[in-house]
């Protein structure tokens, strides 16, 4: 990213910095049993007798039964006829959800088992985390990036699971996206000696593992070219498998606990970082200004006697200058200025991760929090900065409606409302839901209840995600996160 690229600062919450410059494979049609014929029940759950029949034929298909693979594949096909005709006809059009992989999903028959129980729960799109933890959903024969692969075992260095998913995703009727870390690039790739400079850091030259609770997340500084290049070379091979779309997660700088969850002072700032305050000091408009920026972030603030020796060392320049001031107030502009330069790096970032995938005309979304972008206190923000009310409109937005609010939704469908009344027309909003079917978890009410009042109050909503199918399935999920391949 050049220093051009750079030189303004788009809209950033706009009542604090108003202003500142800122296709499945052709099964041959067969007589199917009656119950892959039969109408889907509720939520467009496939019947009980469905599922039964398609889990024996997988199983007969596992174990080498040509005939029943045939009649398996024909099933799958038709039932993902029906879910489509089911989801076309009732509430909502898309429903989503959030899914990992592990290596045992390697196994013959493992991915099939998965998919099919998402497709019986109804869902016709799914969400695979291809980048988590410094690790890539990509096979170790063709991994050029500097994360490790999911897949490590010997034998299996050709395992392509993204790929897989991909293809078998679709022959069920299921849309399947690529869901990646974003500014998160994970402790291994921070531990590593070639990348220290790409790393995000405080005023208090810290990263992020100093006050993440588990320091497994490494956050890197979105202006450094390095970061750029390694997160190019993933997303370029991710768009190689051909995903239905592409989300962004962690866009965003890191959240401490307590205190250190606000941002009130510019030594809280993820800005520290050697390309992030360079390109913060070319917003200097004049020297004065330069080094009244300089001063700012090296002390945490500015003083009278700052001021009077800047103009000292620069008598033929008038004033200190940078982007967009608007007013005497240096330390307030000051502050504006470093908070809005922290949050472009964010919109920056997102921006160049998702040119590739709409240029290649796939749906790109960005997935965020909606209490992320508040102004906290006396001139304070949330420690993440996530500007997302600033997020492209071309890109699908994809809420974390987490709340808990007892056993209402209220909150859910409030902090949905925020988002919605933030969103042009065109852009297609897809909230994400906590919890799991038929009954609280972890202080979350049943998906049924969330369900049910955001269609009750926001029925333009046609579309609406759920985290996450290890909650619906823990004890599968454990399973084959724990096996051996």
């Amino acid at each position: 990213m050049s220093s051009s690229q750079t030189n303004s600062i788009p809209a950033f919450w706009r009542k604090i910095v108003s202003g500142m410059i800122i296709g499945a494979t052709t099964i041959a049609q067969i007589s199917l049993p009656r119950t892959a014929n039969a109408q889907t029940g509720a939520y467009c759950r496939a019947t009980p007798d469905a599922i039964a029949q398609k889990e024996l034929l997988r199983q007969r298909a596992t174990n080498g039964d040509g005939g029943a693979k045939v009649e398996y594949q024909a099933f799958i096909k038709a039932q993902g006829d029906r879910l489509a005709q089911c989801r076309n006809q009732n509430w909502p059009k898309t429903q989503a959800i959030w899914l990992r992989l592990h290596p045992c999903d390697a196994r013959p028959g493992e991915l099939d088992k998965v998919l099919d129980h998402i497709a019986n729960k109804g869902y016709n799109e799914v969400y695979v985390e291809v980048f988590y933890d410094s690790r890539v959903l990509l096979p170790v024969a063709d991994n050029p990036t500097p994360w490790i692969s999911v897949v490590q075992s010997r034998g299996a260095e050709n395992v392509d699971l993204l790929a897989d998913a991909i293809q078998k995703g679709r022959q069920r009727g299921l849309k399947v996206y690529a869901w990646m870390f974003t500014m998160n690039f994970g402790y291994a790739y921070g531990a590593r000696s070639d990348r220290q400079q790409t790393l995000a850091r405080n005023g208090r030259g810290q990263d992020s593992t100093a006050i993440v609770p588990d320091g497994s997340q490494v956050f890197i500084d979105p202006y450094n070219r390095q970061a750029q290049i390694d997160y190019y070379q993933l997303v370029q091979s991710i768009l190689k498998r051909r995903p239905d779309g592409v989300l962004f997660d962690y866009i965003r700088y890191p959240r401490g606990s307590g205190a250190g969850s606000v941002a009130s002072n510019v030594r809280d700032l993820w800005i520290y970082g050697q390309a992030s305050q360079q390109v913060l000091l070319e917003r200097a408009e004049n020297n004065q200004g330069r080094e009244l920026i300089q001063r700012f972030l090296n002390q945490g603030r500015i003083t009278a006697g700052d001021i009077s020796a800047v103009r000292s060392l620069y008598p033929s320049e008038g004033s200190p200058q940078w982007q967009n001031k608007r007013s005497d107030n240096l330390p307030a502009e000051l502050w504006n200025l470093t908070v809005a330069h922290a949050a472009q790096g964010v919109l920056e970032f997102l921006k160049f991760s998702t040119n590739n995938v709409m240029q290649q005309r796939l749906p790109a979304g960005a997935v965020f929090f909606p209490s992320a972008n508040k102004p906290v206190g006396n001139g304070g923000f949330d420690s993440r900065l996530q500007p997302w009310d600033s997020f492209s409109p071309a890109l699908e937005w994809h809420a974390m409606a987490y709340s808990i609010c007892g056993n209402r939704a209220d909150c859910i469908v409030a902090e949905i409302s925020r988002v919605l009344n933030s969103a042009e027309a065109q852009t297609r909003v897809v909230p994400a839901l906590a919890g799991v079917w038929g009954e609280s978890f972890q202080g979350h009410i049943s998906l049924e209840e969330q369900m049910r009042a955001i269609r009750q109050q926001l029925p333009q909503l046609q579309a609406v995600s759920h985290f996450a199918y290890s909650w619906q399935e823990g004890e599968s999920d454990r399973a084959r996160q724990f096996c051996q391949l």
